[in-house]
């Protein structure tokens, strides 16, 4: 049987439901040989990922969702194997975890008006997580607003929303430059994801290649197939490696854990290319 990776997954630790732990049981459950803990801007899960997967005999891949942006567009960059007491990262990514936290604050002040949350609700499951939209959804569903996460980003918490906050994102050839001065391996995530208006484009990959940008994200449930065939040109074009991965989220998407996959060659020159260990 041909070994699978997967390398996107989300837990606790940022917008995910599921714990580090929980991640590795039911990767190894589902018979997955290893995975990438991603969680945005954040390590923390870091250890609990790697003890389980290490008593249940799978692999494991630190990694993480950074947020960025290019061009004034959302762009988020997947870091693998980066070392975690980089400076330059951890000030950038500290910047970034505060904002999400001030944002996510005036967000609930603003739908406080009309709906009964607070922000004690919010910070309920710990204030140490890297807060989010996710959380502020799943208050909303709790109170019984809305059915589930998608339901409310698509009627309160989209950027077009009286309720909407900006954050703050580094610039993503900043990011990779970081990544790979941190021994780590950039990987663009879900470049053509459903909720975009456009795919990102040539110009966009062009620079992000001449920053170090490794890889490229297009095998994953949400990029639209009409705007793959465009991606996949210019990844080989550029020479990026192409990886698969689920996005996983527990219940908060409904993207199973191992739908898509990257194979064991890529994992493997992934490994060869990051310093910290397996």
């Amino acid at each position: 049987m041909t070994a699978r990776y997967d390398l996107h997954t989300h837990s606790t630790r940022s917008d995910g439901t599921t714990t580090p732990a929980e991640i590795a049981i039911e990767a190894a459950s589902i018979g997955l040989a290893g995975f990438a803990l991603t969680d945005h801007d954040t390590v923390e899960g870091w250890h609990e990922a790697r003890s389980t997967s290490a008593k249940l005999g799978i692999e494991f891949l630190p990694g993480m969702e950074v947020t960025t942006k290019h061009d004034y567009r959302s762009t988020h960059l997947l870091a693998y194997g980066i070392e975690p007491d980089s400076r330059e990262l951890n000030v950038a990514l500290e910047r970034v975890r505060e904002s999400r936290h001030g944002r996510a604050r005036e967000m609930v002040r603003r739908l406080a008006a009309d709906f009964d949350i607070d922000w004690q609700t919010i910070i309920s499951g710990g204030e140490d997580r890297t807060l989010g939209r996710p959380h502020i959804a799943d208050a909303l569903v709790e109170a019984g607003y809305y059915a589930d996460r998608g339901q409310a980003f698509t009627e309160v918490l989209h950027p077009r929303s009286p309720y909407y906050v900006p954050t703050y994102a580094i610039e993503t050839v900043d990011a990779i430059r970081m990544v790979r001065a941190a021994g780590g391996v950039a990987v663009l995530a879900h470049p053509a994801a459903g909720r975009m208006t456009r795919p990102v484009d040539h110009s966009a990959l062009a620079a992000f290649v001449s920053a170090g940008l490794w890889g490229i994200e297009l095998n994953h449930p949400e990029n639209r197939a009409e705007w793959m065939p465009g991606l996949a040109e210019a990844a080989t074009g550029f020479g990026l490696h192409v990886t698969g991965a689920s996005d996983y989220h527990g219940a908060g998407k409904a993207n199973r854990l191992g739908e898509c996959t990257s194979s064991q060659e890529t994992w493997e020159t992934i490994r060869s290319l990051v310093a910290v260990p397996r």
